[in-house]
């Protein structure tokens, strides 16, 4: 499943800190800040989904992750691939290393981990 975007930004800051109460789940945001309503109802609809999970401290919340962001993401990926590339890698290592403009050097090191990768199959 994928977050909306505005759940996901909040998932992004809940992995960096790995847990988080309220409070500093705030602070992790730019100026301006969302409303502590707002991502109160964020964190609901993300324990709902399962994404994240909390502790409870008295009457304050220790908010944690779930889901790993590596989990996550790959995921994302994997989808994006099957929807957008025929569910074919090499479709989308191809439109990747066209369409982003990778330099000599970006490119050098990615055939560098494809050649490792091939290696230890």
């Amino acid at each position: 499943m994928q977050l909306p975007k505005t759940e996901e930004q909040l998932m992004q800051y809940l992995w960096k800190l790995e847990t988080g109460f309220m409070k500093d789940l705030l602070e992790a945001y730019p100026e301006p800040k969302p409303a502590t309503t707002t991502v109160a109802t964020l964190l609901k609809r993300m324990i709902d989904k399962g994404f994240i999970a909390y502790k409870l401290y008295g009457k304050s919340r220790e908010y944690y992750p779930l889901i790993k962001k590596k989990d996550y993401f790959s995921k994302h990926v994997n989808t994006l691939i099957k929807t957008f590339f025929n569910d074919s890698a090499s479709q989308f290592a191809s439109f990747f290393t066209k369409e982003t403009n990778l330099s000599k050097k970006e490119l050098e090191d990615l055939k560098a981990l494809i050649d490792n990768e091939i290696k230890n199959k």
